[in-house]
């Protein structure tokens, strides 16, 4: 009976999971016709875009790691020195830094990610595509072409493999597997944005061997490193095929990786059917980590599809979701940006929605990599700043290695204060103390170390960075250094030493936690207009129209001016957001609008963070929800109207939603802190908030009726009250205190079950 009870509830659970997910599915009765509108797929290590290009339906395949490594050419010269550049910025001869630091990266092709490779097939006598679908829940791609030919593929969740499966096929097929362009006349040079023809590379052109249902295809690289791509295939039926492919990648003096070609004979052996059943498994366990419900489809809609590329991009055991992770540019070029990873935004944005959304372990994939890139990082923090203590480059190749690029933030002094906000946000959103003790905890502090090694007092006594930038105002011009304090780098230097405190409190350490506290008390206030505006610095106001909003950090993500601090703190919110609004999005970006949304939502405008997501998913996102980055409408959102894809404006849009729906930095749990008054009908299940504690939460009718809260580690919270009447519909393990008008404070035990519903009066 208890087994028929389980099979039951999974039935329900899966049947809940499929409606959801069915009505967020992406559906087009054509194939894309170029790479940035695809079908996309992915594991966080290996990825495929599925198109058609000319008569042909295309796979672009690609894997997270290859790289090519070589280093910066001209970037570690005698004058790579922090101290070089202060000098040279007192001295107003600020040439000669742009010229060694700041060129190479536009002139030079490497270091940079690279492609993968395509698989093709011909299809020209299969008449015109009746419908293409990506199935969320299972991650599947399902294709129909007017002949009967169906065509499902996937990347298969945890291993290095993406299936096809042909049926009601009526003749033989035969892929063929196509290799990069890395020969041939060079047309586009130094356009990191557009990207450079990949034949600047240099590389000798791969081998590509067939024997029989097995092609291969090898490619060598920069300094020893090689990649090879495998498909194999196999008649199943008189009428059905099926193949798989894989990547691998090798370099010198690094684990060996196993071959593409025996994973995918492996896998071939082992059949499209229970990989699938093991794939379509994990996808099923994504799905049931959270989920929300709001009356306003599109959005509903874009959230769902940012899930789905998260889940898709990060993965334990794999890279950093870089600017474009498993789906670099298939247009014989390279990617935009080099497809690098800039910390300067766009790393920390796209994890911002790991952490209410309740995928605290896809997001550990981010600390995971930079954990093990921490050795190269202090490296370069003695190299490039002398000092002990922890910076990391603001732009990096696979291994945390600099790159150069406008060095006010690809060198900036303050990356691994931003990168340590990731840190603590974890052991906030887990408490897990092992993880705070053995990781968070240090990173933060070395990263204050190394700040409190770097910095001097002022003669008011305050501390401060001897320059200073806001990325990325003025460009790479002298004039993006400041002799006072940033508030950007002010921010994070103010994090940092607070959240130290913090955590050494709680891991008992008094006396360390006393000497941040004094290091954090040197600190200026903010820059201020007399309007209480923030500016850039003391001596810039908001000025200008611009996609970062670095000025701001202290109010969205930092939360170091927080909405509940009182009437100065929101009056400094709603004016600096007020006049971000009033000098216009002429140069913002998508994710200037993902990010401003999120900020709205701490300001509790639920009506403003709704319209700043609308314009971003009407008008900066592709067909296939990738975010272009400019106004693809030519609406006025922007003036940049060009397309280059990156993820970051993606995944804060989901943080946005999030933040909407649940709130938790303040001390508080708030439930839908900032919903538009028209959302009436509003729900979400297993959003996770600071303290480690589960919510599920209904609102109908413009009514707060049920709230269920439970505690994975136990501890106390306090809950800022949804309803003016209450009573508990289930309390296990869990204490309520009611004695502050409009809050309950609750002390849990581990796993328990609080359930409140709405009494009405």
């Amino acid at each position: 009976m208890k087994k028929i009870i389980a099979l039951v509830a999974f039935i329900i659970f899966c049947t809940n999971l499929y409606g959801q997910t069915a009505k967020q599915d992406l559906h087009f009765d054509v194939l894309a016709k170029q790479w940035d509108e695809a079908i996309p797929l992915g594991n966080g290590m290996v990825g495929a875009l599925v198109w058609q290009k000319a008569d042909h339906l295309r796979f672009s395949l690609d894997r997270a790691d290859l790289w090519d490594m070589r280093p910066m050419k001209g970037l570690h010269r005698p004058e790579f020195s922090y101290q070089w550049v202060v000098n040279q910025v007192n001295k107003k001869d600020y040439a000669p830094v742009q010229q060694y630091f700041d060129a190479p990266y536009d002139r030079e092709p490497g270091p940079s990610k690279i492609p993968g490779g395509a698989l093709e097939f011909d299809t020209k006598g299969w008449g015109k595509v009746t419908s293409v679908n990506l199935h969320l829940a299972n991650a599947l791609c399902q294709v129909k072409w007017a002949n009967g030919v169906t065509l499902k593929t996937f990347v298969h969740a945890t291993a290095p493999v993406g299936w096809f499966r042909f049926e009601n096929m009526k003749t033989n097929l035969v892929p063929q597997l196509i290799s990069p362009k890395y020969q041939g006349e060079v047309k586009i040079s130094a356009d990191p944005v557009g990207g450079d023809d990949l034949s600047r590379l240099g590389y000798s052109q791969g081998s590509i061997k067939q024997q029989g249902n097995n092609i291969t295809y090898i490619q060598k690289g920069w300094g020893g490193f090689t990649y090879q791509i495998n498909v194999q295939w196999k008649k199943i039926n008189a009428t059905t095929i099926e193949g798989v492919w894989s990547i691998s990648s090798q370099n010198t003096g690094k684990k060996i990786n196993t071959a593409a070609a025996i994973v995918a004979k492996n896998a071939l052996a082992q059949g499209y059917a229970k990989d699938y059943v093991s794939h379509s498994k994990w996808w099923q366990n994504f799905w049931s980590k959270s989920a929300i419900h709001v009356p306003d489809t599109l959005l509903e809609k874009q959230w769902y599809l940012e899930q789905y590329k998260f889940g898709s991009a990060s993965r334990l055991g794999a890279p950093i979701i870089s600017l474009q992770a498993v789906w670099t540019a298939d247009n014989g070029r390279l990617p935009p940006w080099k497809g690098d990873f800039h910390h300067d935004l766009n790393t920390q944005l796209s994890y911002w929605p790991s952490y209410s959304s309740n995928h605290l372990e896809d997001g550990m994939a981010y600390l995971d990599n930079l954990d093990a890139n921490k050795a190269n990082y202090k490296r370069y923090t003695k190299l490039y700043f002398g000092s002990d203590g922890l910076a990391v480059p603001g732009v990096t190749t696979l291994d945390g290695t600099e790159m150069g690029g406008w060095i006010q933030y690809a060198l900036s002094p303050s990356v691994s204060s931003w990168l340590g906000q990731h840190y603590y946000l974890q052991w906030r959103y887990s408490m897990d103390k092992d993880f705070l003790r053995k990781r968070a905890y240090p990173w933060v502090k070395d990263a204050a170390t190394f700040i409190e090694n770097i910095t001097v007092l002022d003669s008011a006594g305050h501390r401060k960075l001897p320059i200073s930038s806001s990325p990325e105002i003025n460009d790479n011009d002298i004039t993006a250094w400041f002799h006072q304090n940033t508030n950007y780098d002010l921010s994070l230097m103010k994090f940092t030493f607070k959240a130290a405190a913090e955590m050494a409190d709680e891991l008992g350490l008094k006396n360390e936690a006393s000497h941040w506290r004094k290091i954090a008390a040197e600190y200026s206030d903010f820059a201020l207009t007399s309007a209480n505006e923030l500016k850039f610095a003391p001596s810039m106001a908001y000025n200008q129209s611009h996609r970062h909003f670095s000025h701001m950090m202290s109010i969205y993500p930092l939360g170091l001016i927080k909405w509940e601090d009182g009437p100065r703190a929101q009056s400094i919110i709603k004016n600096s957001i007020h006049l971000l609004d009033s000098i216009g999005p002429a140069y913002w970006c998508g994710y200037s609008y993902s990010w401003l949304a999120n900020m709205k939502a701490r300001a509790k405008d639920g009506e403003g963070a709704a319209k700043d997501l609308t314009i971003f998913a009407k008008a900066f996102c592709s067909v296939n929800s990738f975010h272009l980055n400019g106004d693809q409408t030519k609406s006025g959102y922007s003036k940049f109207q060009y397309r280059p894809f990156t993820l970051e404006g993606n995944f804060a849009f989901a943080s946005g939603l999030q933040e909407m729906l649940i709130q938790s930095y303040a001390g508080f749990i708030e439930i839908m802190p900032a919903v538009p008054s028209a959302w009436k009908d509003v729900s979400f299940e297993n959003l996770r908030t600071e303290g480690a504690f589960l919510l599920s939460v209904k609102k109908s009718d413009g009514q707060v009726t049920e709230v269920k809260i439970v505690s994975e580690k136990g501890g106390k919270t306090k809950l800022k009250l949804p309803f003016k009447t209450w009573v508990p519909a289930l309390q296990k393990d869990v204490e309520i205190d009611r004695s502050e008008t409009g809050f309950v404070s609750l002390n849990f035990k581990p796993g328990a079950i609080l359930v409140l519903k709405n009494a009405y009066e």
